[in-house]
């Protein structure tokens, strides 16, 4: 039947890497596949709710950056990577991929790929964070795997990861969290940050 999701599973030391050879691909404001390793402006749908991503320094002022929306809904923030765990070329809905700034950042010395960070115990949250890696999907790099997924008439991103076939993972949706300062950090959460991509 055409319409079944084919699914070509590789399972290689208790782990699973899902190809999902079916699934839609994630367009972009002008229609457009989103491409591996090109850059694009995550924003917020619909318009008026703030600006793009960026990178800002945590609660404590401390390295690792983490990811912040930007409070100016004309600024696009820095433009953004997708990395698909399966294969280069286009992104697909509900699939691992790694998300990296595409910038160089020289205030902390650490790659600008997205991770879970530890437990923030003061807030209760977990932030977004930098310093992750791309590649080397497993029970080890679980925190820096996300997925975009479709929302309504747009998207969201999710923390979800299906890279380890036996590890028990955390399923969260990625939302804004506004601290006392008024910085809007990207965190796990139950409501969805809806966006939609723009090509730098």
């Amino acid at each position: 039947m055409a319409s079944l999701l084919i699914l070509a599973i590789a399972v290689s030391a208790g782990e699973v890497a899902v190809t999902p050879l079916a699934l839609e691909e994630v367009r972009d404001v002008a229609h457009k596949k989103l491409i591996s390793g090109v850059g694009y402006y995550v924003l917020p749908a619909p318009g008026g709710n703030g600006g793009g991503l960026s990178l800002s320094f945590s609660r404590n002022q401390s390295c690792p950056l983490e990811v912040v929306q930007e409070d100016d809904e004309y600024w696009n923030g820095l433009p953004l990577m997708f990395f698909p765990v399966n294969a280069k070329g286009t992104i697909r809905v509900s699939t691992d991929v790694n998300i990296k700034f595409d910038t160089e950042v020289d205030t902390c010395v650490e790659p600008t790929v997205w991770r879970v960070g530890a437990f923030d115990k003061e807030v209760r949250q977990y932030f977004v964070k930098a310093g992750g890696f791309i590649g080397s999907p497993g029970r080890e790099t679980l925190r820096n795997w996300f997925k975009i997924e479709k929302y309504e008439d747009g998207y969201k991103l999710s923390h979800c990861p299906s890279v380890c076939k036996y590890c028990k993972v955390m399923c969260k949706n990625l939302g804004i969290y506004e601290d006392s300062d008024g910085v809007k950090r990207l965190a796990l959460s139950e409501t969805s940050f809806k966006v939609i991509f723009q090509k730098a």
